[in-house]
């Protein structure tokens, strides 16, 4: 495929709605590419219909079925967990990609978490190396990427994106650009996701609005979700024209807080995607 346009479930966050309710409002939206998130274990909220993540007790095949009923696949799975915590994240990591094969997600998106009290850069370097390894050997067999997200302590820089993603040499450790948590980390997002253009396997598309970035930009290193594509600080006709320029085949999954939002977003990123010469002209300009 060339590059398409998807969502993360957090949109439906904001309507205190369930998994199900999320991926039909998508369908409804017109989507064709949902990220879910998932959970271990049962969740009050999610049981209880009021919040959209996944326990992965469920059956994968059940989930796949519901969304290829709305005419929708998963463009990857939201599986963040601390990698400089084995004990936590090598079960969890194995479990989500066990998940994803079975859902039809191609990738899990994590990112390294915070530094536990007392820990440094060279110990937490050992502790990723071990977590990685250890949930690559399943991702290898079941043929599912691993990519790291910009949203933390150490992967909230480029360096530092580029570094936890090499740690493991396997051709399915990659990473998963936010172009919001980049610039809100400040890095510049344009250069940062050039820099990683080799490693992509999945991008959020997140915008961050002007008044976000005024009072957060530099202070923290993520944001749960963003504005509606092209009402904030991010030029996604220049993002779009450095993914075609790499080569990137993917999709774009948005981020942001409401459905009408969603909306907002998926029009204005499929117009950008319609016009290439468009794109082209406003990425040089």
């Amino acid at each position: 495929m060339s590059i398409a346009v998807g969502v993360n479930l957090e949109f439906i966050r904001s309507q205190d709605r369930p998994f199900a309710a999320g991926v039909r409002r998508a369908a409804e939206i017109g989507y064709r590419y949902v990220e879910p998130m998932v959970h271990n274990g049962r969740e009050l909220l999610s049981e209880a219909g009021y919040f959209h993540s996944v326990s992965m007790d469920e059956e994968p095949l059940e989930i796949r079925e519901l969304l290829e009923q709305n005419g929708l696949k998963a463009s990857g799975l939201s599986a963040h967990c601390p990698l400089m915590r084995p004990e936590i994240s090598v079960p969890y990591l194995q479990r989500a990609i066990r998940f994803a094969h079975g859902v039809g997600a191609p990738v899990v998106n994590t990112d390294e978490g915070i530094y536990p009290a007392g820990m440094d850069l060279e110990d937490a370097l050992v502790l990723m190396t071990y977590t990685l390894t250890q949930a690559l050997r399943v991702a290898e067999r079941y043929g599912i990427y691993i990519g790291i997200e910009p949203h933390q302590s150490l992967s909230k820089t480029t360096q530092g994106l580029l570094q936890i993603a090499t740690l493991v040499e396997s051709p399915w450790l990659r990473v998963n650009y936010d172009t919001g948590n980049a610039y809100l980390g400040g890095e510049d997002p344009y250069a940062g996701l050039k820099a990683v253009s080799h490693l992509l396997v999945h991008v959020h598309a997140k915008d961050i609005s002007m008044v976000q970035s005024e009072s957060e930009r530099g202070q923290v290193t993520g944001t749960p979700v963003g504005c509606a594509c092209g009402d904030g600080v991010i030029d996604w006709a220049r993002v779009i024209a450095i993914l075609r320029e790499a080569g990137y085949e993917g999709v774009l999954s948005v981020e942001c807080g409401t459905p009408e939002q969603a909306a907002r977003s998926l029009r204005h990123l499929q117009s950008l995607l319609a016009t290439p010469a468009e794109v082209e002209h406003a990425a040089r300009s």
